[in-house]
């Protein structure tokens, strides 16, 4: 693979790019330093919070291109390049619904911040590791603001006990994934990281065939789909393996880095 080749690549953060504990490689702002040098665009493409990825890149986080929400918001640095917002009747419908479901904790995920009613202390925890910027309200139904995307944390299994409810009502009309084993993520019908990638794609001038990209799960399927270079890391799920087109070593093992110094900056 030719250095010149690839003009953006786009990686998953979490159990893709973070190691085991969340934390980004050192090695990483030397990789990206030689990326911006041979004018190859990197993105951070996560589900995330624009905020909580500003936090993770802080010594470049106003020059780095921010993948935020899944896909739902693109800002460089500070600049919005697309947002892909769900309407206030299907996020009052979500709402209902999930308030059923014994065990889910809802994030309504705004451009301003993330709002949650709970107080659970256990869910908190976990979503702090998502949202730099959250809230507390008495009622998600009141909050004003424009959203782009609701994520659902079950600690006993978001495929098992959240996914089949929620696909079946909003499926069909919206983005509805599993984006981790706790966590579940629903979106505009056009949302996605795949999409977010096509819009730059058709905006920034490089082509399907010039894009990279690494994920771990289902969230990542689109993006993976966008991408000519797409790269499964080794402990991926089963099923988005079988979609990416390479395999990189696993998060633990700095799979990402590892693949682009040995495919992008060291190619012949």
């Amino acid at each position: 693979m030719s250095q010149y080749q690839i003009k953006f690549i786009a990686s998953d953060m979490d159990g893709t790019l973070l190691n085991e504990s969340s934390q980004l490689s050192p090695e990483f702002y030397d990789v990206y330093r030689q990326l911006t040098e041979k004018g190859i665009i990197f993105a951070a493409a996560s589900g995330r919070q624009y905020a909580s990825l500003r936090k993770t890149f802080a010594p470049i986080q106003d020059e780095l291109m921010y993948i935020a929400e899944n896909g739902t918001l693109v800002m460089r640095g500070e600049e919005e390049l697309y947002c892909c917002p769900l309407g206030n009747q299907v996020v009052e419908g979500i709402i209902t619904q999930v308030r059923q479901i014994e065990g889910a904790y809802i994030v309504l995920c705004g451009k301003r911040t993330a709002y949650i009613e709970t107080q659970d202390q256990q869910a908190i925890d976990e979503l702090s590791k998502y949202y730099a910027e959250c809230q507390y309200v008495d009622d998600l139904l009141q909050v004003e603001d424009e959203f782009i995307k609701i994520a659902i944390c079950h600690f006993d299994s978001t495929e098992k006990h959240v996914y089949p409810i929620l696909n079946e009502k909003f499926g069909a009309t919206n983005q509805v994934v599993v984006s981790a084993r706790i966590w579940l993520d629903i979106m505009h019908a056009e949302a996605s990281k795949g999409a977010a990638i096509e819009h730059l794609q058709k905006t920034l001038g490089f082509t399907h065939e010039q894009t990279m990209s690494f994920g771990d799960y289902f969230n990542d399927v689109e993006m993976l789909k966008s991408s000519y270079h797409s790269y499964a890391v080794e402990n991926a799920h089963p099923e988005v393996k079988k979609l990416a087109r390479f395999s990189a070593p696993s998060n633990i093992d700095n799979g990402v880095l590892t693949v682009i110094k040995e495919k992008v900056l060291n190619a012949g």
